[in-house]
């Protein structure tokens, strides 16, 4: 399918808020979507994002093993944009959705979404966008550059749902229109060198993902570089660098610079569509929450995005007062015991964690709750007793994971059991870390713990490749530097078995 030039695809269609009904779960394969919406456009939701990870395991020609009921990412649709900036906490005005990645709680919240046929709305893109992160992060071992990982998510978002249930991929990405008409002072060749792209500025980003997006997009459909894009993996895997892959692959930057200018303008653009028949998903489960669950919405969204200690103040004192109504509702008492545990009040915790369960023994999140604070209890005691505490706190895990097996936050904590109590950590508890950490591939702390207990143990070769990915995010921080860090320190010394390295006077470590 074609389309009509770049240029005229600058209008950007505004989310719609739908008609508000009451509180519903829609329970998918891959997502969990809580939303106070109606029945038809809640269940369109969810099959639009089962469609949409179809076509992407069918794109990468990926056939991912299903996630356990835990895993699947929860989409929370709060009221409007305002709303999730507000959960988002930072101070970027321009916030539409955000992702937030983690092993058995990866959520995603975004504003009312008007799931009908035809170009998705910014909010949409927003969750596309970052689930096509998720999906690479989880399918595939290697760590991609930059380039490749914020083009594919923009190609992938930039997304068209039809009504005869096909899909579009690959369209002009018009939200990043500007950034590439306007702001044209990002090259290819900057795309290319890593070292260049660390040094982009924040002024630059928009123009970095609209390039990224167009650098991808012309691999993909220009029939005189077929096969390039394959290639350029391929020696990436084979461990050579960015910038020789690129070279080798692509040839002159320059000349290529070119070809990507003419390629924005021209009249038409190519699209990938997706028939409906080759979309195959499962059922979607709808249930309306209860009365005392849909009124501790808020606060359970909160918690779930992470409160400060005033803010845990807060949220606690709601939740109370919304659990006094409705003191035989399991799913509220198991978000009360989410928000006393984040208070500090780990008695309180296992209190509530305990009557939830009593009601309803499928509350995960008071298996969860009632681990933790019985942990934090344990770790305040010593000798014996600390002992017998830990003994104690193992039992609302290894409940849970007879609930589902396939849950990887029992498997880090009984490996965490060990580490905490300062005994070296049984092979059973690595295994079990290995484990959790294919579950949650895309958890980058997972990772991090996993490969500094694979140093310990003088497995290398193994260590690198789990913090290959943590090592090449962006977006990882302190934790990416350290991983780098780790990884250069291994090159160097192959004794090394996780002890600290030299801190400079600046604070920063070297390797």
């Amino acid at each position: 399918m074609k389309f009509k030039a770049f240029l005229g695809l600058l209008a950007m269609t505004l989310p719609v808020q739908p008609a508000q009904a009451a509180w519903l779960e829609a329970s998918s394969d891959h997502f969990v979507i809580y939303a106070n919406d109606t029945t038809k456009n809640v269940t369109r939701f969810a099959e639009q994002l089962e469609r949409y990870h179809a076509g992407v395991a069918l794109v990468f020609n990926t056939d991912t093993a299903k996630p356990s009921p835990s895993n699947r990412v929860t989409v929370y649709v709060v009221k409007n944009e305002r709303e999730v900036r507000k959960l988002h906490g930072g101070k970027d005005d321009q916030v539409a959705g955000f992702y937030v990645p983690a092993a058995g709680g990866s959520l995603a919240i975004v504003p009312a979404v008007e799931a009908a046929s035809g170009a998705v709305t910014w909010s949409m893109v927003v969750l596309l966008h970052e689930y096509a992160h998720h999906f690479m992060i989880s399918s595939s071992a290697m760590p991609m550059p930059r380039w490749v990982g914020e083009g594919a998510a923009e190609f992938f978002a930039s997304a068209k749902f039809e009504m005869d249930g096909s899909l579009w991929m690959g369209r002009p990405a018009v939200h990043r229109a500007g950034g590439l008409l306007l702001g044209k002072d990002v090259q290819v060749a900057e795309l290319l060198d890593p070292e260049a792209t660390a040094k982009l500025k924040l002024s630059q980003m928009d123009g970095f993902y609209g390039k990224s997006w167009l650098l991808y997009h012309y691999l993909t459909f220009n029939e005189a570089r077929r096969g390039q894009f394959s290639r350029y993996l391929a020696l990436l895997g084979e461990g050579k660098s960015q910038t020789v892959a690129a070279t080798e692959v692509f040839g002159d930057f320059a000349a290529l610079e070119k070809e990507l200018d003419r390629y924005l303008v021209q009249r038409r653009l190519s699209a990938l569509k997706i028939d409906a028949g080759k979309l195959k998903i499962g059922p979607v489960a709808l249930r309306a929450l209860s009365a005392g669950e849909g009124a501790m919405m808020n606060v359970r969204v909160r918690s779930k995005r992470g409160v400060s200690e005033e803010e845990a103040m807060a949220v606690l004192a709601e939740a109370r007062a919304i659990a006094a109504l409705h003191p035989d509702d399991p799913a509220v008492l198991s978000a009360l015991a989410e928000c006393e545990y984040d208070a500090g009040n780990d008695g309180e915790a296992v209190t509530a964690a305990d009557a939830a369960l009593k009601r309803d023994p499928r509350q995960v999140n008071a298996y969860l709750q009632k681990g933790y604070a019985l942990l934090r209890i344990a770790a305040d005691l010593d000798g014996d007793a600390r002992e017998a505490a830990y003994k104690v706190a193992r039992a609302p895990f290894i409940a849970l994971n007879r609930l589902e097996n396939d849950h990887p936050l029992p498997l880090i904590y009984y490996y965490r059991g060990f580490v905490e109590r300062g005994q070296k950590p049984s092979q059973l508890a690595i295994d079990g870390l290995v484990r959790a950490m294919q579950l949650a591939p895309f958890d980058l702390g997972l990772r991090a713990e996993l490969g500094m207990a694979l140093i310990a143990l003088g497995r290398h070769g193994d260590a690198k490749a789990v913090l290959a990915a943590v090592a090449a995010n962006p977006h990882g921080g302190s934790l990416s530097d350290y991983a780098r860090k780790a990884i250069e320190r291994m090159g160097k010394d192959p004794a090394w078995r996780g002890e600290p390295m030299d801190t400079k006077e600046d604070g920063t470590t070297e390797a």
